[in-house]
């Protein structure tokens, strides 16, 4: 994805007058055939200009370790991806939250660290976690009985979320990035597709988006670029 698509596709996101706008991951992918890079410093800036009046709000996905050597061989740290976006001015939720008000209703968004941030065969220390998410802990920062909206890169976190939760907004799957007839052949979930796309209805409701872009196969079929437009009630809208 070239940064004008980039910037066209921020234009139509502007275009829809969003009350708020979230950022799910994978600002980067890694694909071997591609024709080139965009600097993480470029795309960041063409992000910033996305505007909404409750503001824009960004998560991690896994791409941004994965494609991080240094964060990937130290096992911690912030991935460039997370620095660029918090340069131009968008907060980065790693396990952290931030309450929100629209039309004198409180809500809370609760960004949750990525599942599948560090490679198994590139850590370092025998035991460490593959992921850096804390759902228990995130949630215990929640002040309130506001509605909490959880951002999670991975769809797989919903077999874990608590009816407290009333929304959690997940990317990763690209629905499949091919689907037949509802169905795709290969998910990255353990789930299968269970939370390949769209909207499940568990123990609270999840939104999958098909994102934008690609990752690990420069093709999509059956799963268009989509930027979800959500008009929430009762909690938050836009």
């Amino acid at each position: 994805m070239d940064l004008e698509r980039v910037q066209h596709i921020v234009d139509e996101t502007n275009k829809l007058g969003a009350d708020v706008i979230v950022l799910l991951g994978d600002y980067v992918a890694g694909l071997r055939l591609r024709t080139g890079d965009v600097p993480a410093h470029e795309w960041a800036e063409a992000l910033a200009r996305l505007a909404a009046p409750l503001g824009v709000h960004a998560i991690l996905g896994n791409h941004e370790y994965w494609e991080d050597e240094t964060v990937q061989r130290a096992g911690t740290g912030t991935t460039f991806g997370q620095r660029a976006l918090e340069a131009v001015g968008i907060p980065v939720y790693v396990n952290d939250v931030v309450r929100l008000v629209h039309a004198g209703q409180p809500f809370w968004f609760a960004g949750l660290g990525d599942q599948v941030a560090f490679l198994p065969s590139r850590r370092l220390r025998p035991g460490r976690r593959y992921g850096v998410d804390d759902l228990s802990g995130t949630l215990a920062k929640v002040t309130d009985d506001a509605p909490i909206i959880l951002l999670a890169h991975e769809p797989d976190i919903m077999v874990r979320v608590p009816e407290r939760v009333s929304l959690v907004l997940s990317g990763h799957t690209h629905g499949g990035q091919l689907r037949l007839f509802g169905w795709s052949p290969v998910v990255p979930s353990q789930f299968g597709n269970r939370y390949a796309y769209g909207h499940v209805r568990e123990q609270c409701d999840l939104i999958v988006s098909g994102g934008l872009g690609c990752s690990i196969m420069p093709m999509r079929f059956g799963v268009p670029p989509e930027i979800v437009f959500l008009t929430l009630r009762g909690a938050a809208a836009g």
